[in-house]
């Protein structure tokens, strides 16, 4: 049987094929490969192998881009870090999958199913595999803080993230200052804040400013290669974006 290993980790790579080996020492490891980049260019040469164990995170991408990009012909056994429940989608169309860390009896029962199976049955859709992979990444992604409890005055209520043009420091405490030109008092860093924000929807514009792309009404040009925000509401003093800075808010910015 000849096998394809698809595997960041050098230790998890060279760990598998002494697995394999110990299993059935006929089982030749055609190539143990680190990136999306390298699979895809490995596929597209029409490899005869048998069976394919692939790493769901690579070291430069998730790898349903290895299908997106490339036809994969062979049966696959995916390794992962994830939980069980985040995989289960990974057990329709005869497709299997290790838990990391990879052991023996995880590695012979994948190899067990893939030399009970019937030809016809290993013929799995390729569209499926890129369906359930983006589940994959979906179930991954991190989810951000939608809403803040804040206090006004006696009372304690709740203020969407999606009102909010932009957090910034005052006398050492942090507010927030929505589109409609409200103003809370945070009890979080902006540290902290930063963390809990969506990057696509807030951008860290210095140490006193995390601002909403809604509230980015333009930028001017400053000195030394500085902008200077322009802010609705309008901010108490001037958003300054540093030289280092500037490109990364023009790419954010669409620019």
């Amino acid at each position: 049987m000849k096998v394809l290993i698809a595997e960041d980790e050098k230790a998890a790579a060279r760990n598998l094929m002494a697995i394999l080996q110990e299993i059935d020492e006929s089982i030749e490891v055609d190539a143990i490969l680190e990136s999306v980049t390298q699979c895809v260019n490995y596929f597209q040469s029409s490899p005869e192998i048998d069976l394919a164990f692939l790493d769901i995170q690579l070291s430069d991408d998730i790898v349903f881009k290895v299908f997106e990009k490339s036809q994969v012909n062979c049966p696959v056994v995916f390794t992962t870090a994830y939980n069980q429940y985040a995989v289960r989608a990974f057990k329709v169309n005869s497709i299997d999958y290790i838990l990391k860390p990879v052991n023996k009896k995880a590695v012979e029962h994948s190899l067990h199913k893939f030399r009970n199976l019937q030809s016809s049955v290993l013929n799995f859709s390729r569209e499926k595999i890129i369906e359930i992979l983006q589940e994959m990444k979906s179930l991954d992604k991190k989810q951000y803080r939608q809403s803040f409890l804040v206090q006004y005055k006696d009372r304690l209520i709740p203020l969407d993230v999606d009102d909010i043009a932009y957090f910034n420091i005052e006398n050492s405490i942090v507010y927030a200052t929505t589109l409609n030109k409200k103003k809370y008092a945070m009890d979080q860093k902006l540290e902290a804040l930063e963390e809990d924000l969506d990057p696509e929807v807030f951008f860290r514009a210095n140490r006193q400013f995390i601002v909403s792309r809604e509230a980015i009404r333009d930028l001017n040009l400053y000195f030394n290669g500085k902008l200077v925000l322009n802010l609705t509401p309008p901010a108490t003093e001037k958003v300054i974006v540093s030289k280092l800075k500037a490109p990364e808010i023009k790419k954010w910015l669409g620019a």
